[in-house]
């Protein structure tokens, strides 16, 4: 079932760097549930693959002096649903956590496995792109931090250079602090089943007005994206229905639906006009605003 010609095991990132310098062909595996599924389907013959499970060191969830939040690489998905200083600070992501797959997948699959598997449908994607996440990539020479807005270059594609090893994600307190937030997973399914389209909504208030307001799409084009003609309107307006319309449509034009098995591109353009405005709704009282009907 598995074509596999090789398996290695680190258990720091300067052995895995090392590893991975020294063996250009090596496929990162932590939780197995991306790339085990492309192995099944053939796309990896004679796969060499260096795990990077034991890394305990990129499991941690924690907060820096400056007030960033920084999430290892190989933070489960029911670690992160279940971490305080998640559900303190950054919620949303919690939200998206508990929409990845059954108990099973989200104990086993990684938030960094999720991000560089490159799919726009990953339901992490939105919320980090919400959150402004930026990447950590280290490899055998030094590292670089990237934004994740930067990370994805296409359908599938992401910005890994060979040698380099994601270790974790670094979310700024300018990014999370004050703000309110709500992700919504539109799918056929309620559970176990892949997103027909992921919104993740944030956003400021002073007042009765928007602040900022930052919107996550994924399924809304060939890769996770941002709207930022519907966040630059929101600045300043008033909260109320007709401004919540406004920034619903003019998300649309941020998107790049196509149609597919799943949903036809018209309807996509509605799913993301409305549930734009449903996620904000919701993350409007969690920002401290009142209730929207």
């Amino acid at each position: 079932m598995y074509d596999i010609k090789d398996y290695l095991e680190a258990e720091t990132v300067q052995e895995a760097t090392a590893l991975l310098a020294a063996h250009p062909n090596l496929v990162i595996i932590a939780g197995g549930t991306d790339v085990l599924i492309k192995m099944q389907h053939g796309h990896f013959e004679a796969a060499e693959l260096l795990s990077i499970r034991k890394i305990t060191a990129l499991q941690s969830i924690r907060k820096l002096a400056d007030g960033s939040i920084v999430i290892g690489a190989l933070a489960t998905f029911s670690q992160i649903f279940n971490d305080p200083m998640v559900q303190a600070h950054i919620p949303v992501l919690g939200e998206a956590a508990i929409s990845v797959g059954g108990p099973q997948i989200r104990n086993i699959a990684t938030l960094g496995g999720n991000v560089c598997n490159g799919a726009t449908s990953a339901d992490s994607a939105s919320t980090l792109l919400a959150l402004d996440a930026r990447l950590r990539l280290v490899n055998s020479k030094g590292e670089r931090l990237v934004p994740i807005q930067e990370f994805y270059l296409g359908p599938g594609q992401v910005d890994l250079q060979p040698g380099e090893l994601l270790t974790e994600f670094v979310i700024a307190p300018e990014s999370y602090a004050g703000f309110g937030g709500h992700y919504i997973k539109f799918a056929m399914r309620k559970a176990m089943d892949i997103a027909t389209l992921g919104v993740s909504a944030m956003c400021r208030l002073e007042g009765n007005s928007f602040a900022d307001v930052k919107i996550g799409l994924g399924v809304a084009g060939p890769t996770p994206l941002r709207c930022p003609e519907a966040e630059e309107y929101a600045k300043g307006k008033s909260v109320s229905a007709s401004t919540l319309e406004a920034i619903g449509n003019l998300a649309v034009k941020s998107a790049q639906a196509r149609t597919s098995w799943r949903a036809s591109q018209e309807y996509r353009e509605h799913l993301v006009a409305e549930l734009s405005q449903r996620a904000l709704k919701v993350a409007i009282t969690r920002a401290g605003g009142e209730e929207i009907a």
